[in-house]
């Protein structure tokens, strides 16, 4: 922030999108990789990979790189690119386009400009070809930013460590985690989920019941397809549900009508099951979830879900899981992006009447929840998150690069509604 209106006043008076010819103001050099911060629309093979842009032949294709800078001042481009032929690019940064010719050459740096930055937030650098007499435009690795506006708190995807690249790209994942009372062991979790219209991006899960050993939600899976998602994770520690030895595999109970039962892998693995449902946004959808311990070490979890376009609860899965004795422990809900094409589209989720059940006695009202994100947003390479609170309902929002943030750790609190679940358990499917 500027510390005085002298200066604020005369950075007011800058056009936020004019090209700056003079030498940039002293401040850090970055390099920022387009492998794990950058999208492409438009174009016919053009592909990002972590090498960069790759086949980057039609005058179609759009790329768009966001740095999130953290201080106004100048910033000064350049683009490190190969190119065998004579190439023609435009740039775009913050509205104001700026047409060049690359250097033939490998890995050769191209001076773009500079631009005035006016406030702290998100930058698009948008590249896109003009003419080219090569096959290609040329192969784009990388942005170098320098200027004033360039500091160590400028946020994006440092580097590919941990595929970071990948993780960058889905976007950064948001979760609430809600105290439960601790005089009771809780066996019945109950949520109601809604995605506003347009929010229901592809590529999102809106997970609604998460306890220590799995998750229940739902997601956008394509342009026509939608599921309910039921997960257990085994007790043995593995990315492949082959690998799990007989006595410690998931095992399926009962299942719903029309639900798909199998494993998965890649991030744990264990039993899992879904309901492919179109549900709708703007409609509110509830969830329940029970876990019950049984006298040889084993829990079951059963996952229920509500339409109100079919106004009745239905069974979704019920899943023992071997080696583990215990009720439901660290509920929590969590938004996140699973397709990394579509990390930069912004989605939001509303979260609202939580409410748990012990073993006896009546239901009990959640109206409390910490707001924590994964190592994509605590790292710093994506600041694109929040979660806060919005009438009775808590919500979570990622992607798309809006400029405001919430804190890691936040405490968040919700006005409490009186409104139990209504339904009878012995009557539940």
């Amino acid at each position: 922030m500027l510390k005085n209106s002298f200066a604020l006043s005369t950075l007011l008076i800058l056009f936020q999108t004019r090209s700056v010819l003079s030498a940039p103001a002293e401040g850090e050099r970055l390099e920022v990789p387009l492998g794990g911060n950058s999208w492409i629309t438009g174009g016919n093979h053009e592909h990002i990979t972590k090498e960069g842009l790759l086949d980057w032949s039609s005058s179609k294709a759009v790329l768009a790189t966001y740095v999130r800078i953290a201080r106004p001042g100048q910033l000064t481009l350049r683009l490190v690119a190969s190119s065998q032929g004579t190439s023609h690019i435009r740039v775009t940064v913050l509205g104001k386009a700026v047409d060049k010719a690359l250097r033939a050459g490998q890995a050769v740096e191209n001076p773009l400009g500079t631009w005035e930055v006016r406030a702290p937030g998100y930058v698009k650098i948008e590249l896109q070809g003009r003419s080219k007499t090569a096959p290609a435009y040329g192969q784009p690795t990388a942005w170098v930013l320098e200027g004033s506006a360039v500091n160590e708190a400028t946020a994006f995807v440092k580097n590919n460590e941990g595929n970071f690249f990948y993780w960058g790209r889905r976007g950064p994942s948001v979760h609430l985690t809600y105290p439960t009372p601790t005089n009771s062991d809780v066996e019945w979790f109950y949520n109601e989920v809604t995605v506003p219209q347009g929010q229901d991006v592809i590529g999102s899960y809106f997970m609604a019941n998460g306890f220590a050993e799995g998750y229940f939600g739902m997601q956008v899976n394509s342009t026509t397809e939608r599921r309910i998602l039921f997960s257990v994770w085994s007790p043995y520690k593995t990315d492949d549900p082959k690998s799990i030895p007989e006595d410690q595999k998931i095992r399926m109970l009962r299942k719903g009508k029309d639900v798909y039962t199998g494993e998965f892998g890649n991030e744990g693995a264990g039993g899992q099951s879904y309901l492919k449902y179109n549900w709708r946004a703007g409609n509110t959808y509830r969830f329940l979830l029970q876990g019950t311990p049984s006298g040889d070490s084993t829990t079951t979890y059963t996952a229920y879900f509500y339409a109100p376009e079919q106004g009745t609860w239905q069974l979704v899965a019920s899943f023992r899981r071997p080696h583990t004795h215990t009720y439901l422990k660290r509920l929590h809900s969590f938004l996140e992006n699973f397709i990394p094409d579509t990390g930069d589209t912004g989605r939001r989720v509303y979260f609202g009447n939580q409410w748990v059940k012990g073993t006896s006695g009546a239901w009990k009202e959640l109206t409390e929840a910490r707001f924590t994100a994964d190592a994509t947003a605590r790292k710093g390479y994506r600041m694109d998150y929040a979660g806060g609170r919005e009438n009775q309902r808590f919500f979570l929002q990622n992607c798309g690069f809006f400029a405001d943030y919430t804190d890691i750790g936040k405490e968040l609190e919700r006005k409490a509604s009186g409104q139990a679940p209504v339904l009878d358990l012995e009557k539940l499917p």
